[in-house]
């Protein structure tokens, strides 16, 4: 057998661009217009949507979902088996939302049944090189994630946050919208939306100021979540403890961002809120 032939993909996916050293396992399902560069590996129950391309090295396996356009760079694997002695094969998924960038020896593992089955990258995210997503995480639309970045299971990112190099994310934390984790942070406990923690452990150290004003928060409704910020985060010399003068805020709140804000600290939690700040909070400056 010659060597085109022998790494040569099934006929069921000859219309997309194929290096002929790729392996394509049959019953992969591949858009004509998807490519799947020199040595990639695809498993049986592995879509490549519209425009999708794997540049070279990459392996990709079990139910997993790479949408349009999103772009994979060389020595990643997606759609793995996770790093949990509790699965036993079951077939769960890996989904990866158009437009995302996957920089080299990313890791992203498929979820787990004791979790919620699935793996989730958003939309117009940024993955930087080796980062690891482990089982059952789900980062929003517009995530970044820079180098070096690790997360435990069961993760949560919401749309637009950042997230700094070398930084580790305790498993079942959640990062809300909007939210800011500075370079090699050590984050035990839920990030409220729209903050900015820093330091190991991480602390709180003021709102994502520079984040909401490029995505169009106004001067007033700055002024409005900074006062509300440091109510619950500060005090504000009542003497109240931290659950009255949440529900002090959501009897008064009518913006949005506040109201979002509120949600997320009432909602369930296994990790808790992170809520100790800097002496100083960082956005001290005007709005």
């Amino acid at each position: 057998m010659d060597h085109v032939s022998m790494f040569a993909a099934p006929a069921s996916v000859t219309g997309a661009n194929i290096h002929p050293t790729a392996i394509v396992a049959p019953g992969a399902r591949i858009a004509p217009d998807a490519s799947v560069g020199p040595w990639c590996s695809v498993g049986a129950d592995v879509e490549l949507q519209s425009g999708a391309r794997l540049i070279s090295h990459v392996a990709i396996d079990g139910h997993t979902v790479i949408g349009p356009e999103v772009l994979v760079y060389p020595f990643c694997t997606i759609g793995l088996p996770p790093q949990d002695l509790k699965y036993k094969g079951e077939p769960t998924e890996t989904l990866i939302g158009a437009r995302t960038q996957i920089r080299e020896h990313c890791t992203i593992h498929r979820g787990t049944v004791t979790g919620t089955g699935v793996t989730r990258v958003g939309a117009d995210c940024l993955l930087m090189a080796v980062v690891h997503v482990a089982h059952d995480c789900a980062l929003g639309d517009g995530v970044i994630v820079a180098n070096n970045v690790v997360m435990g299971g069961h993760v949560t990112i919401g749309d637009n946050a950042v997230i700094g190099g070398a930084s580790a994310l305790h498993q079942f934390v959640r990062i809300g919208r909007g939210a800011m984790v500075g370079g090699v942070s050590g984050v035990e406990a839920d990030v409220v939306p729209f903050a900015t923690v820093l330091g190991n452990r991480a602390y709180l150290s003021g709102l994502n100021l520079i984040g909401l004003k490029r995505r169009g928060v106004d001067r007033a409704g700055l002024h409005r979540l900074r006062t509300v910020f440091r109510t619950l985060f500060i005090g504000d010399g009542s003497g109240e403890v931290f659950s009255d003068r949440v529900a002090r805020m959501r009897a008064q709140a009518e913006d949005p961002l506040v109201l979002e804000l509120l949600d997320f600290i009432e909602a369930p939690s296994r990790r808790g809120l992170i809520r100790h700040t800097a002496k100083r909070l960082d956005d001290e400056e005007p709005a």
